[in-house]
């Protein structure tokens, strides 16, 4: 029988805002945002005060003034958080070197071979990040990624969730099936369709009918909704790419407002990228993706070690113009060369 693995997942609570809570002392009890400078920008992420009157990431800006009046809306910092970020990481592999982050404000650490208990190192991790850094934490800790992700979220903000493995069955019968990684809005609806709504009747289907179903996204799925993920925690894993992107709550119909869009992605698509220098080094390509209103999408790429804004805008509008309808979606993303090599030039500008 194979060894149970002890996963924690950490996640710093709306952490831009968060951090600008912490430097300034009379963001604390007012709706904040963290996003766009402009109107046509978008919320890059809110504190929970700003939440209670529906402003979130991926909002436009416009759309957030008008639910908030009165809220707050900073410009984001992101060498602050870069820095932060890089700090944050290094506490956390004084605990394990297996540690996996997934972007700035989130991280995997593997402690099975740590001998303690995960649920006390990852009260640790909570407790030294809160006095160190003054600033609010989540973490789960469940058997695999995918159940300790979903963990992490139970209880925020600044909570902890423990899943132990005799307790998995019955969690994940009772989850909703959009809780699940990879299932987006058009999967659910399609899930809702068929009258699937929790992993309990998920797990009625058989791998074959989830092929059917979702191609080869279907045999994982099966395993999924059943709590089953056998992904290691990767710390030296080689990147083939780099992405971010957004669903929008209202569509984007004007190439003006995608541009607006595509230049708050790009700001934090830099941040990501200037945290890790070891792929700024391997840099061969961007690329751009836009899921239209009919759940339709297009994607565009050019290779070249260039990362400008002016280099994802053309493929942007050029993306969008394929379809008369509205965007839904918009995702920016760099592509790496498989290893680096001292002849891979930088040419990336600076934020």
């Amino acid at each position: 029988m194979s060894e149970v693995r002890k996963i924690i997942h950490v996640d710093m609570d709306c952490f831009y805002a968060a951090v600008e809570m912490r430097d300034d002392p009379r963001l604390r009890e007012v709706p904040l945002a963290v996003g766009g400078s402009s109107r046509r920008g978008v919320v890059t992420t809110a504190n929970y005060e700003a939440r209670r009157f529906g402003v979130h990431s991926a909002l436009p800006v416009f759309l957030a003034l008008q639910r908030c009046p009165h809220l707050v809306l900073v410009p984001p910092r992101f060498e602050q958080y870069r820095a932060l970020s890089r700090e944050i990481r290094a506490l956390l592999r004084s605990w394990t070197p297996l540690v996996e982050p997934l972007s700035l404000d989130e991280a995997y650490l593997d402690v099975t071979d740590a001998g303690r208990p995960a649920t006390t190192i990852a009260t640790e991790i909570r407790q030294r990040i809160r006095h160190e850094f003054r600033l609010p934490v989540s973490a789960g800790v469940a058997p695999n990624k995918l159940l300790a992700k979903i963990a992490s979220d139970w209880n925020k903000p600044n909570g902890q969730f423990v899943l132990p493995p005799g307790e998995v069955p019955a969690f994940v019968r009772d989850l909703p099936v959009r809780r699940l990684w990879g299932i987006g809005p058009r999967a659910e609806e399609r899930l809702r369709a068929h009258g699937v709504h929790s992993c309990a009747q998920l797990q009625q289907w058989s791998a074959h009918e989830l092929e059917q179903e979702f191609g080869r996204f279907g045999s994982e799925l099966f395993l999924l909704c059943r709590g089953i993920d056998h992904r290691p925690v990767q710390p030296a894993r080689i990147r083939k790419s780099l992405s971010n992107e957004r669903t929008f709550p209202e569509p984007v119909a004007s190439p003006e407002d995608l541009e607006a869009r595509v230049a708050d992605l790009h700001e934090e698509l830099l941040a990501d990228l200037h945290g890790q220098p070891e792929l700024r080094r391997r840099v061969a390509g961007v690329f751009v993706k836009v899921k239209f209103s009919d759940f339709s999408s297009t994607s565009l790429s050019r290779s070249g070690p260039h990362g400008s804004l002016s280099r994802f805008l053309p493929l942007a509008r050029e993306a969008f113009a394929r379809s008369p309808l509205p965007a839904r979606l918009l995702g920016l993303g760099f592509r790496f060369h498989p290893t680096p090599s001292p002849h891979h030039q930088l040419l990336l500008p600076l934020p």
